[in-house]
């Protein structure tokens, strides 16, 4: 699968999933964006990358800022290209009750994981209707297909991902944009390292699989909705979770 003269943004690239992302675009030929909010971490996380020989540039963003979203706009477009590829793979949540979580939770969770694909999106849409050619993944999670224990509103948020994957999907077709969602299971990223053992050890023992996911396992998928193997494939939800949630 090959993304050669392509540009592709990965949004929360500097660690876990998305840095697998950054990983397996670059390895396939494309110029990648790493967008994090956190600049050390993503400065030095493009560095590596480009030290094997890859083509990275880091450019800080906070989706849940229309001034961060529109200076990283100005940022990406001074690379000379139009956008080909966009990886939604920032997000955020944790485990906790949802008659403990406070309003301001809510709002964290929302504007990180849904308002801020919406947002990122919007920026990039009028560039790749132009061309009418690009390809948009949103990395959502089975929590948004089936629910998860202590995540409700952060399962609301996924969930509303894959309506909104589906209903862009239906409008851009057209333009030959394909629009795609990829759901991992639980995985072994710096997230999930903060969750409890006893919640890894019980999501370990839920799984078919009896293991936790790997980042590259998703970034694997990620690339395949990115590249031209998708073409004819739109609105399309694949988990990678190891059987642990099996739907029709």
């Amino acid at each position: 699968m090959k993304l050669t003269n392509k540009l592709a943004i990965v949004t929360g690239g500097a660690s876990g999933i998305g840095r697998a992302t950054v990983e397996a675009f670059a390895e396939a030929g494309a110029h990648v964006v790493l967008a994090d909010i956190d600049a050390e971490s993503g400065e030095a996380a493009a560095a590596a990358i480009r030290g094997s020989g890859r083509q990275v540039d880091f450019i800080q963003l906070d989706v849940t800022d229309a001034s961060s979203i529109d200076t990283f706009k100005t940022a990406v477009m001074d690379l000379g290209s139009g956008v080909d590829v966009i990886a939604h793979v920032a997000g955020w949540g944790k485990i906790e009750p949802f008659v403990e979580n406070t309003e301001e939770f809510w709002h964290k969770v929302i504007d990180l994981n849904l308002i801020g694909v919406i947002a990122v999106t919007r920026v990039f849409l009028d560039g790749m209707i132009e061309r009418k050619s690009g390809k948009i993944i949103v990395v959502a999670s089975d929590a948004g297909r089936v629910g998860s224990l202590g995540e409700t509103v952060y399962s609301a948020a996924k969930g509303g991902t894959l309506g909104f994957i589906k209903g862009l999907a239906r409008e851009m077709a057209r333009f030959n944009i394909n629009v795609n969602a990829v759901c991992p299971g639980p995985t072994d990223t710096p997230l999930l390292a903060k969750v409890p053992e006893k919640f890894k050890e019980a999501f370990i023992r839920a799984t078919p699989m009896r293991r936790l996911g790997r980042p590259e396992e998703i970034a694997d998928a990620v690339l395949f909705f990115a590249s031209d193997r998708s073409s004819f494939i739109t609105g399309q939800v694949l988990s990678v979770n190891g059987g642990l949630a099996i739907t029709g």
